[in-house]
């Protein structure tokens, strides 16, 4: 079995854990974690995220937000998305990012992914669609803003990239920003 599939097997039984979903033993750190992955083994770990929702009789709820199509849906919401193709060709690529980003800022991302009611010793918030949203959010920006309206739950993020305890790298190429209060989730 290949690392990536034995690294995914390994996610259910982390999180059944009844310390991990009650946000226990982190010396009172929001529970934030990161999951990296080999960016080529994505369709592989969309297939597992689409699995670990699906089962039945587990001890968490997933809930899965998946940033870039959350994203898409801003743009919907503001009539901009098709219009955004003749924007770049006309000011360039630079314009359309600076403008996509006004919209898409951390909070209307969060308030989209915010949901009464977390279920705390049950819920655990799945972010996906990292590589995809880039370069319109940044990682880091994500986790240093979320962190008052999660922390009840633990926040894993699939990261098609590295993490070393401080540092993120996306797609190994992209230094995506610093932080310091996630931890690996394996």
């Amino acid at each position: 079995m290949s690392t990536i599939l034995q690294d995914l097997d390994r996610i259910k039984g982390r999180i059944s854990d009844p310390s991990f979903l009650n946000n226990k033993g982190l010396s009172n750190e929001v529970g934030i974690y990161v999951f990296c992955y080999d960016p080529a083994d994505e369709i592989v770990v969309q297939d597992a995220v689409r699995q670990l929702k699906a089962e039945a009789n587990v001890p968490y709820r997933i809930v899965e937000c998946d940033l870039y199509e959350i994203f898409l849906s801003l743009l919907e919401d503001k009539r901009v998305l098709r219009t955004t193709a003749s924007l770049e060709e006309k000011r360039g690529k630079d314009y359309l990012l600076a403008q996509l980003q006004k919209i898409a800022t951390p909070e209307a991302l969060f308030a989209r992914m915010d949901y009464p009611n977390h279920e705390k010793g049950r819920d655990v918030l799945f972010m996906t669609g990292i590589g995809k949203i880039h370069p319109f959010m940044r990682s880091h920006k994500m986790l240093d803003s979320m962190q008052h309206l999660f922390e009840d739950i633990p926040v894993v993020m699939f990261y098609p990239g590295t993490f070393n305890g401080q540092i993120l790298s996306l797609f190994d190429e992209f230094l995506d920003g610093n932080y310091y209060r996630a931890f690996n989730l394996l």
